[in-house]
């Protein structure tokens, strides 16, 4: 990847839907190497795809709680169950599994209190091989959905 390349992604990463032509432009090529660099970029998955960043408010999930999920057991079977279950959870929007204790972190967006108890209750608590849920919940974002950056340092 040299400097032209991370310079599309910088600009993608800000301006998704940003034209070709526009895209050319600004890292200051043609239109013919700029579209070959973008479709390399993609096939080769520095970009992985292209989507919309929404605000939850407006959806009703306005509610925000991280969640630190220790493991009863860490066998492999046990803990690809629970990857797999995690994934088919809608309102957990990111998922991480960490080195140490706790096993898991998931973000978790719902309306309010209310829906986040009912989910950790009837939902979270009960997926596969979970021992503990320690749930903190989030006063303010100050930093969201930041582009990565493209210049090492």
């Amino acid at each position: 990847m040299d400097d032209l390349d991370r310079e599309i992604l910088a600009v993608l990463q800000e301006e998704g839907r940003i034209s070709l032509t526009d895209l050319a432009s600004r890292v200051g090529l043609t239109l013919s190497p700029t579209h070959r660099r973008v479709r390399d970029l993609e096939r080769g998955g520095a970009i992985l795809g292209y989507r919309a960043v929404i605000d939850p408010v407006p959806l009703g999930l306005g509610f925000e709680a991280l969640v630190f999920v220790t493991m009863r057991q860490e066998d492999r079977e046990t803990l690809m169950a629970f990857e797999a279950a995690v994934r088919n959870v809608p309102n957990v929007l990111q998922a991480q599994r960490l080195f140490g204790d706790p096993d898991y972190l998931l973000r978790v967006r719902t309306a309010d209190l209310d829906a986040y108890a009912q989910l950790e209750d009837d939902v979270l608590s009960t997926l596969p091989g979970v021992q503990r849920l320690n749930s903190t919940l989030v006063m303010k974002n100050l930093v969201t959905d930041r582009p990565y950056p493209t210049r090492p340092r």
